[in-house]
């Protein structure tokens, strides 16, 4: 196993800040596009609280399976899950793994929606591997399906997972128990013979619940806000309110416990400041509430997951810092950042004494790798590979490429830029990003790279409404699909132009979910600046997703307050929808959508076909057949970068 994707070499922390992995690659030819379309050997590992195991999801000799090993990464035990999409790997003890997958669901006409990405959580005996459980399994009157994951506590000696879970109604003429409402409720599952019990009852339909679970097993807090007018309260352990409001735009939400786990952090808008603050209050309810971290610019928070309490976060206040409580734990992290520093690079997972810690890194020169710290030993060591088909020699340079919008707005994008070619009149790749609540970051990205290993310069904007400035920035983005957002994405490319690192005559677009959106926009609402246009699971008809949102919600008040905050007044919808201007397309378009897809439904991409067809433009049209939103399956991943590729090379040659 170790000579595939585990690769033994060990730094120490304090002598050497960082050790590159000499993979050697006497072949100058790019990878193979299946490389980049490949699910990764390894997609995720998660260690043992004692530090003593680490489970992998990964595939070995064409297997995909979940294998458990000991921290010298020898074998212990493993399971096939060929195709099945596992979303998390999570260590309940020291012998036990909670496993959450999900799969889409086909619902009948009973249903707000045609499809559903249904979740549910397996429990593994690492010592027995036939002992595989499903939570809920033992509740007839529960879904078999999981919504929310809050922790896992030790009560009496005892494991105890908690789970929502949507309760089934009795139906005497079926002799079992139907679907009603979809009412969530909260439940206790014993690890240990999974048993299961309802700890909340659930509210009315009409509203929405989260918990925060102390350190004793029970609610120490509880938020529920009503999906109708934004009223919202937050209930401590004796059910006494203790905060509420109204937000119209339903973002109020449960954060953490506070550090020493007698309070609630909370966020929720600031009418008076216009942004989201978090706030601080007593769970006792005597005392006032603060404000925190009014100063922090917050990428990431910790916690401790034996008590759920606030433990630390990750500030990128003036640069990246990692900020814990505990005196002992910020020096040993900040060892791991410092030694890290070269490197994109994230706290995977920990002991609860921080002994030994998970690391992932990824960005240049580094396709995504794997270490194991020993913070005792100062000693990190290098164990998995996700990507070993792709030596660091093969992966593209990238950058953070700064740039001013036409308006004056300063914007930034990711450059990821052709091995072994100047960066010069390069052809090129605009790929914006999905979302569009989302940002690109110097991270490996195996779309971009696929791309550039091809040839070309490939653009990543972070557009007005991205994620990594503030909330002014983001709510820059409101009103402007179609608009600004899109035009932001231009002025991208025209910068690069000027700088003379591409050829503007030379230029394709290609995205995902909004960046498909933008990607059609770019050749339908815009003209002159694309040669080709790739759009997988796209939007094509604003006022067509509305409508389907509003409608698969239940008709909530707080979402299409959301949605028209976001998208503007619904009587312009038709003004920024691709599909009401197919007929002036410029430039050839790829459309490729899977069926499975619960998020931007099949139908928006085949309207846009139709559109085209009518006005006699060129296009063709894929279905990613299985496949959901994600590009979960490798399979149709490898699909999606064949044809695309072949694609853009037929109408934007790299050479």
């Amino acid at each position: 196993m170790k000579n595939l994707f585990f690769a033994g070499y060990a730094c120490l922390i304090l002598a050497m800040p960082f050790a590159a992995t000499a993979q050697g690659n006497d072949n100058q030819s790019p990878p193979p596009i299946e490389a980049y379309g490949e699910l990764p050997a390894i997609e995720d590992i998660a260690l043992s609280p004692d530090g003593d195991k680490l489970a992998a999801l990964g595939t070995w000799n064409g297997q995909r399976q979940i294998f458990t090993m000991d921290n010298e990464l020898h074998y212990i035990s493993s399971v096939p899950v060929e195709n099945v999409k596992i979303r998390r790997l999570q260590w309940a003890n020291e012998n036990t793994l909670l496993v959450e997958a999900s799969q889409t669901q086909k619902l009948n006409m009973n249903y707000n929606v045609d499809q559903f990405e249904l979740y549910s959580a397996l429990l593994i005996d690492t010592n027995n591997k036939k002992k595989i459980q499903s939570v809920f399994q033992d509740k007839r009157n529960v879904a078999n399906a999981v919504f929310g994951n809050y922790g896992v506590r030790k009560i009496d000696g005892k494991w105890k997972a908690y789970y929502g879970g949507i309760e089934m109604q009795s139906d005497h003429s079926a002799q079992g128990y139907v679907f009603v409402g979809g009412k969530q409720g909260l439940y206790e599952i014993d690890l240990a013979d999974n048993h299961s019990k309802r700890v909340d009852a659930p509210s009315s339909a009409d509203k929405y619940n989260d918990w925060l679970i102390g350190t004793d097993g029970k609610i120490a807090a509880e938020l529920e806000i009503n999906k109708s007018d934004g009223k919202w309260q937050i209930k401590n352990a004796a059910r006494t309110v203790i905060a509420e409001g109204v937000d119209p735009h339903g973002t109020v939400s449960l954060v953490t416990l506070g550090n020493k786990g007698d309070t609630v952090i909370y966020s929720a808008f600031d009418n008076d400041d216009e942004r989201v603050s978090w706030y601080e209050l007593p769970l006792s309810g005597n005392g006032e509430t603060h404000e925190v971290f009014a100063n922090e610019d917050i990428e990431r928070i910790y916690t401790d997951p034996e008590n759920g309490r606030l433990t630390g976060y990750l500030r990128e206040t003036g640069g990246v810092e990692p900020v814990f409580f505990d005196a002992d734990h910020q020096k040993v992290v900040a060892k791991i950042f410092k030694a890290f520093k070269s490197r994109k690079m994230r706290l995977v997972d920990w002991t609860p004494d921080f002994q030994y810690v998970l690391v992932r890194t990824s960005g240049n020169h580094d396709s995504g790798s794997w270490f194991f710290v020993d913070t005792q030993q100062l000693r990190a060591e290098q164990i998995a590979l996700e990507r070993p088909a792709i030596p660091d020699e093969a992966v593209g340079k990238i950058e953070v490429f700064a740039y001013k919008a036409s308006d004056g707005l300063d914007l930034d994008g990711i450059l990821t830029l052709p091995v072994n070619r100047e960066a010069k009149n390069l052809p090129a790749i605009m790929l914006p990003h999905g979302g569009p609540r989302a940002h690109d970051d110097e991270s490996f990205d195996w779309w971009a790279q696929a791309l550039a290993a091809q040839g070309y310069a490939v653009f990543q904007p972070n557009f007005r409404g991205s994620t990594n400035r503030d909330l002014a920035f983001i709510r820059a983005g409101d009103g402007q699909w179609g608009r600004k957002m899109q035009s932001d994405i231009s002025d991208g490319l025209q910068a690069l132009a000027e700088k003379g690192i591409i050829d503007p005559e030379r230029v394709c677009i290609m995205g995902a979910s909004y960046g498909g959106y933008a990607a059609l926009a770019g050749v339908t609402m815009q003209k002159g600046f694309y040669q080709c246009a790739v759009a997988v699971a796209p939007v094509s008809d604003v006022e067509l997703m509305y409508q389907t949102d509003y409608k698969e919600s239940g008709n909530s008040k707080v979402l299409r307050n959301n949605l028209q905050r976001s998208l503007g007044p619904k009587d312009a919808y038709r003004d920024i929808s691709p599909r009401r201007f197919a007929q002036n397309a410029d430039a050839p378009i790829l459309l490729m959508h899977g069926r499975d897809d619960t998020v931007v439904p099949y139908v928006q991409s085949s309207k846009m076909a139709d559109a085209l067809k009518d006005a006699h433009k060129p296009y063709e049209f894929i279905e990613l057949k299985g496949e959901d939103h994600w590009l979960s399956r490798a399979e149709t991943r490898k699909q999606m970068l064949t044809d695309a590729i072949a694609f853009v090379k037929k109408n934007n040659p790299p050479n």
